[in-house]
């Protein structure tokens, strides 16, 4: 039998012993380095200047407005396995960015806030296997992330003013990576407003294998009525026309089903759950009809959808008319794609501004 790596914890191999390290990145130890935490001379914390070295001195960074932090810098073969975040400020004016092994572009580019299913940067209770969001602003991903050669991750605090505060916690293992393992990526990309009959693309051009492993969307609905009719749609290894994977219903693909209703109340019923939730309803008028905004995932970690050669996923955005006919909608359509694929990454659409990244 193989010697185990270390990857791929869970309940069931918890007990295996393997030779792999474990370190963890922070800003008291901000290299990972064995035996280097909490090494900060007490002068940088006021709070902790009569108690002196070792004694919470750096419990995080301090980054200035455009500034672009490097919160880690990994020699490989290794792996993230968890990540904590608590950012200050507005969230989806934290971006986040992730490159492995020497790329120039990233494979992950992505508005804080969203990649934590959070794009409406209001808190939202999460628990989800891949994700949790606990009180007050306490992003955590569980994806796994495999590197051979290096791992790079950055902060970028597009928030106008002060200079702002920012918690992490990276944990990470080294050890061996399988030919077989593949990469992960995350793209964020906005329609707002959905241009009338398109349908909103939450990622294209990718090339190469690999398996499609999640979806959040932060849907802000221009209507009234009903809006999630539109049909989400997996276009897998040359498809064109018409695609391999065609579902039948945004509430249905979130794992939900007839307008997400409460039976009891009637009205909108969050629920979270391991791998598909609508976690967050905001009403700004108070009366359920004006201006609704959602937060969904999906997380196909059961059910990973594989491609050989290229993949392009888009979902419609259609509610109702009167005379019981299907009505395409203009909504404000923001949504984070997760999927692993063989290097190299092919590059990313233009990255928004922090106008294009504005939440009203």
């Amino acid at each position: 039998m193989a010697e185990f790596n270390g990857l791929g914890c869970g309940m069931g191999n918890l007990s295996q012993l393997s030779h792999a390290q474990t370190r963890s990145i922070c800003a008291e130890n901000p290299t990972g380095e064995k035996g280097k935490g909490g090494m900060a001379p007490a002068e940088t914390n006021p709070a902790s200047r009569d108690l002196g070295l070792g004694w919470k001195c750096r419990p995080c960074a301090i980054v200035k407005p455009g500034e672009t932090l490097t919160l880690a810098d990994i020699s490989g073969p290794g792996a993230i396995q968890q990540m904590w975040f608590t950012p200050m400020g507005h969230w989806r004016h934290w971006v986040l960015r992730i490159y492995w092994d020497g790329q120039e572009q990233p494979s992950v580019e992505c508005p804080l806030g969203d990649f934590f299913c959070m794009g409406w940067s209001r808190y939202a209770q999460l628990s989800s296997l891949a994700v949790c969001v606990n009180p007050g602003s306490a992003f955590n991903c569980y994806w796994e992330m495999p590197f051979r050669r290096r791992c790079r991750i950055t902060i970028e605090n597009l928030n106008e003013g002060e200079s702002l505060y920012f918690f992490y916690q990276i944990n990470y293992v080294m050890t061996e990576i399988p030919e077989n393992a593949a990469y992960f990526h995350a793209q964020f990309r906005r329609s707002n407003p959905l241009p009338y009959k398109e349908v909103h693309t939450l990622v294209d051009g990718i090339e190469g294998q690999g398996q499609y492993v999640g979806t959040y969307m932060a849907w802000g609905v221009n209507n009234t009525g009903w809006w999630g009719e539109g049909e989400i749609k997996f276009f897998l290894d040359g498809d064109e026309k018409f695609p391999t994977i065609c579902g039948t219903g945004t509430e249905d693909y979130f794992g939900g089903s007839y307008n997400f209703e409460n039976k009891a109340t009637g009205q909108y019923q969050e629920y979270t759950t391991p791998y598909a939730g609508m976690h967050q309803v905001i009403r700004p008028d108070g009366v359920y009809n004006s201006q609704q905004r959602f937060g969904l995932y999906r997380w196909h970690i059961t059910d990973p959808i594989r491609f050989e050669r290229d993949l392009r996923v888009t979902i419609q955005a259609l509610g109702w008319r009167s005379g019981g006919r299907y009505l395409p909608l203009q909504d404000d359509i923001a949504s984070v794609a997760y999927w692993y694929q063989q290097l190299p990454t092919a590059p990313f659409p233009a990255f928004p501004g922090r106008d294009g990244l504005e939440v009203i």
